[in-house]
């Protein structure tokens, strides 16, 4: 086949995230089966315009919102060469289906539902617009094509929060991080959060529980990893016992994440957690809020401890309590859950699925009815 993979950005972005190794990983694996592949995506400042990696052709063009038009122009003239096009919504999707001919089979894929981030991120105004755009435009734009989600809440979110209609298969994340040689861990309890540095990760609120933590167990140590727009204001505010890495190598990542007792997420909602599986596959039990994502990648009193949200937010829940009980319940049992858990997931099993998805396969059952 003749595949397009259109994501707002590819993984050499100075803002990738989980939705871009996804991406990624299934076109890699789609061009090693022989397909020919083209990623389309957004050009970071920097960035070259054209590209080949992994067999994988880039083509890279506009900004944050410029993107949009720029690829369903740059589709509208080649609306011939493509047998599938997988269209990745990180918000708002790239409605292909506008420009591409009918019989071009055309997937969606939702990470998460943002209408509850937008908010986060923008002022009111647009805001209400990015949520009609992943509401109404999205549902009317994709209603004659299948979509593919990469967990269970998804799907309720795309439901219940989008008014969704149409068939929503599951392509969960996989794993692939680094296994480092002869890592000890700490002996003093260590705590890591990995991902962007971004307003919805909610960061801030584990620095608020370190002090507290600190006073129980006083070699409390935390270490985080990731880069983002938040990271100037989190580094001004580091409490002692915490060390912000910043962008680290896939190696010292996973060093970093090995030493680690637990792997703290105190995010908004997730479309997964691709963190969370990373963590697992290091033997590295995850606290989270129970919200969208985290619910499904975590398995309480297994691989880790999901905190309810109070009524009025992760504020009426005492993360620190949380984080301290986690720490005296934890045990050996934990470690070998947790690798157990990640080898369930795998990036080739995923990409199978999409092209059968792609050929107009039945993909058969899916990691939700396993």
């Amino acid at each position: 086949m003749k595949i397009a993979v259109v994501n707002w950005r590819d993984p050499w972005h100075p803002q990738a995230g989980g939705a871009e190794t996804f991406a990624w990983e299934m076109a890699r694996r789609f061009a090693g089966s022989g397909h020919h592949v083209c990623f389309v995506t957004a050009r970071a400042p920097g960035q070259r315009g054209r590209d080949v990696a992994d067999g994988v052709r880039i083509v890279r063009m506009g900004g944050v919102f410029t993107v949009y038009p720029l690829v369903l122009a740059w589709l509208l003239v080649r609306r011939g060469r493509f047998d599938a096009v997988l269209d990745c919504q990180n918000g708002i999707p790239f409605f292909t289906p506008w420009v591409l001919r009918r019989r071009t089979r055309v997937l969606c894929v939702v990470h998460h539902v943002h209408d509850r981030q937008f908010g986060v991120h923008m002022p009111g105004w647009l805001a209400a617009f990015g949520r009609f755009l992943e509401g109404p435009v999205s549902r009317w734009s994709y209603r004659r094509h299948e979509s593919v989600a990469v967990s269970p809440s998804t799907v309720l979110a795309m439901r219940e929060r989008l008014g969704w209609r149409g068939p929503v298969h599951i392509v969960p994340n996989g794993v692939s991080i680094a296994q480092p040689a002869n890592v000890v861990k700490s002996r003093e309890p260590r705590l890591v959060c990995l991902g962007r540095l971004v307003a919805h990760k909610r960061v801030g609120l584990l620095l608020d529980a370190v002090a507290e933590l600190r006073e129980r167990r006083p070699g409390l140590v935390v270490d985080i990893i990731g880069r983002g727009p938040e990271e100037a204001a989190l580094r001004a505010r580091l409490p002692e016992g915490v060390t912000l890495h910043g962008y680290v190598s896939e190696e010292d990542k996973a060093r970093l994440v090995a030493r680690a007792w637990l792997h703290v997420s105190a995010s908004q909602g997730e479309g997964w957690g691709l963190s969370v599986l990373e963590a697992a596959a290091l033997g590295v039990p995850t606290v989270a809020f129970d919200v969208d994502g985290l619910r499904d990648a975590v398995r309480p009193g297994e691989t880790g401890w999901l905190l309810p949200e109070g009524p009025e937010g992760p504020e009426g829940t005492d993360l620190a309590k949380g984080i301290a009980a986690a720490l005296d319940e934890l045990d050996h049992t934990y470690i070998v859950n947790c690798r157990d858990w990640a080898d369930h997931f795998s990036w080739d099993r995923g990409a199978e699925r999409l092209t059968a998805l792609m050929l107009g396969h039945d993909p058969g059952p899916g990691w939700e009815e396993r």
